[in-house]
């Protein structure tokens, strides 16, 4: 068996953390911020997830509050003694008027390894949000281990995003060809949630060569993007994140 580990994040209004709780190799800690948000970074304490790891990392934004999450360093997904899948459960919940930035760095899927991260966010109907993934498939000169990732997104209890994606030896056949990634070996999405877009919706658009910008029901903005290496993927979602939250 694995390792289990559940970390807690409690943002309030008054900039409080009520709860910041780590745990095994999530390790949480107040930062210093520019602006308004409260920032919380999370720190790897040790070598996770392997296989049969099972983590989870919750966050609650109560009404009002505005936290920013990033981390020192990618997440690595790696071979373990087990044959078991490795599992990541991320779970956000953002209340009225509230805002969250969920900025974590690269997941990295090791040669080797197994994992299903799932991530599900409960927003209010006048929450905001920005939330960046990124996937890289394999250390430098290495195949991709297997990773199955879940990004579902509620607003107001109704489905906002929901989709799944597979990549690696696990995957169906054709992730790598040239109808999906092709020679890229990085993916990512941001989006971008806020009321503003009902009135002002963004306009689908390309950025860079493998990267589209697109707008969606709920209001919302998703770019979704595929790069040859992780620098070039950062680079167009920063460049999609100064387009679409610099006013916040």
């Amino acid at each position: 068996m694995g390792l289990a580990a559940t970390a807690r994040i409690t943002a309030a209004a008054d900039g409080s953390l009520p709860v910041l709780e780590s745990d095994g190799p999530l390790a949480l800690r107040r930062t210093r911020a520019a602006g308004p948000y409260t920032r919380v970074t999370v720190v790897g304490a040790m070598s996770a997830p392997l296989g049969g790891d099972r983590l989870a990392l919750r966050a609650d934004v109560r009404d009002g509050a505005r936290l920013l999450v990033d981390a020192a360093a990618a997440t690595v997904a790696l071979p373990g003694r087990s044959a078991v899948p490795a599992t990541y459960d991320v779970t956000l919940t953002v209340g009225a008027d509230a805002e969250l930035r969920w900025l974590p760095e690269q997941l990295v899927s090791a040669a080797g390894s197994t994992l299903s991260m799932r991530t599900t966010v409960e927003l209010a109907p006048t929450a905001r949000l920005v939330l960046r993934e990124e996937q890289i498939l394999g250390r430098h000169g290495e195949p991709s281990g297997t990773l199955a990732t879940r990004l579902t997104v509620r607003r107001a209890g109704r489905p906002l995003l929901d989709q799944e994606l597979r990549y690696g030896p696990g995957a169906p056949a054709g992730w790598d060809g040239p109808a999906v990634l092709a020679d890229c070996r990085a993916t990512g999405q941001l989006l971008v949630v806020d009321a503003d877009f009902a009135d002002k919706p963004v306009e689908a658009r390309l950025l860079g060569e493998h990267a589209v910008l697109a707008p969606l029901a709920g209001p919302a903005a998703l770019l979704t993007a595929a790069a040859p290496d992780a620098l070039a993927l950062r680079r167009v979602l920063d460049e999609a994140l100064g387009l679409l939250a610099c006013p916040w």
